[in-house]
């Protein structure tokens, strides 16, 4: 894997839909590289939900699991490292993230991001022209449901956990790939209650950067399931960088 272009002066990192996985050692590997290799000289590291491809449970601790939380602790040490939960991480907790040196961000998260109001969150609360979904995102959102599912036995969560993937991969080869994108009327209007210039999200798994009315942005970053997909915010510039596992 050879070194992307050094990059001088302030930057941001963004990452997201790694569906890190047991059964793809070779997103692992990419992802394990970005961390040894790409940080030096970063301002943070936000990762934007999807970090794996499940996650039922901080008590969940796997030998995978534990190694990752290891390398994104040691690299905690060069920069900030931030969370935002995804649709199959959604109930990634306080625990794991202290065990990887990373902080648990709200959604939206609204920061200032070299002088832009910056809107950071994973994204799958813009598709809303997936009604399905939405319905059960507003359930998997609710307190009381995430304590019922963590208080179920590990094994049964599992077994819920693979059912749920096959499901979806159903129901995504069956939909109109129309109503699985990020409605416009759900950016402007989001964007618009927090007076920002730029978003940022993945989920779609269509990376591009853009340009919107009233010198606004949105910047989607890509899936690594046949490359790496990183942003880089810059004072001046936005970028997305991608090389093939």
């Amino acid at each position: 894997m050879t070194q992307r272009a050094a990059v001088s002066g302030p930057r941001t990192l963004i990452i997201g839909d790694l569906h890190l996985s047991p059964t793809r050692p070779d997103i692992t590997q990419a992802f394990l590289r970005f961390l040894d290799n790409e940080l030096d000289g970063a301002d943070a590291l936000y990762i934007v939900g999807d970090l794996f491809e499940a996650w039922i449970g901080d008590d969940d601790v796997t030998d995978f699991t534990q190694s990752i939380a290891e390398q994104l602790k040691r690299a905690s040490a060069k920069l900030p490292i931030y969370f935002c939960h995804g649709n199959r991480d959604f109930l990634l907790g306080p625990r794991f993230a202290q065990r990887c040196g990373m902080s648990l961000l709200p959604e939206p998260e609204v920061l200032e991001l070299y002088g832009k109001t910056t809107l950071i969150l994973h994204g799958d609360s813009l598709c809303t022209e997936d009604r399905e979904y939405q319905k059960f995102r507003r359930l998997r959102n609710r307190p009381w449901f995430r304590l019922l599912v963590l208080s179920l036995p590990l094994s049964l969560r599992r077994g819920l956990a693979r059912r749920a993937r096959a499901r979806s991969k159903m129901h995504t080869q069956m939909k109109d790939a129309r109503i699985m994108d990020v409605s416009p009327k759900a950016v402007d209007s989001l964007m618009e209650r927090y007076g920002a210039r730029r978003l940022i999200h993945g989920h779609t798994h269509r990376p591009a950067i853009h340009d919107l009315p009233q010198q606004r942005q949105r910047l989607v970053v890509g899936d690594w399931y046949s490359q790496d997909s990183v942003l880089v915010i810059t004072p001046n510039d936005a970028t997305l960088e991608s090389r093939a596992l």
